[in-house]
């Protein structure tokens, strides 16, 4: 099957629980690894996961909900690597190497206060909103999916 035959997958990443979150960038990575294109939209709680690290270098996405057994992001993605499961920011450059496309809602950052340049530089992120990203979807007769 090749890639136009492939119907887009369309990630909307509305919860800001870092499992979550982590789970969107696995589907996202193993969608574009099998040539299938992939957009991701970050809104509401979710933005948080695009911010850009704090002034001690902290990254944005450690405020984040904490998972569902209790653990904060930092000690969750802590975890991940210790058992050889790809960290948060292992799979942000997995699917931005493979192409996935990064978009954050305009009305997602204005509801939780954060400004584009408050954003990680090191993502290739771009402003939208749900006109354009479901357009974008439809367009290519793909799956849009809610997390």
């Amino acid at each position: 099957m090749t890639e136009a035959e492939k119907g887009r997958l369309s990630l909307i990443v509305f919860s800001g629980d870092y499992d979550r979150v982590h789970y969107a960038l696995a589907m996202a990575a193993a969608s574009v690894a099998t040539a299938r294109p992939v957009t991701l939209l970050f809104t509401m709680g979710a933005v948080r996961a695009l911010a850009g690290p704090d002034s001690d270098g902290i990254p944005g996405w450690a405020a984040l909900s904490p998972s569902n057994n209790g653990h904060d992001p930092a000690s969750r993605d802590a975890a991940h690597a210790a058992s050889g499961v790809a960290t948060l920011e292992e799979m942000f450059d997995a699917c931005a190497e493979l192409g996935a496309i990064f978009q954050v809602c305009e009305m997602g950052m204005t509801a939780e206060g954060i400004a584009h340049e408050d954003l990680r530089m090191d993502l290739n992120i771009a402003p939208g909103g749900l006109v354009g990203f479901l357009a974008e979807a439809e367009r290519d007769g793909g799956q849009v999916v809610f997390i």
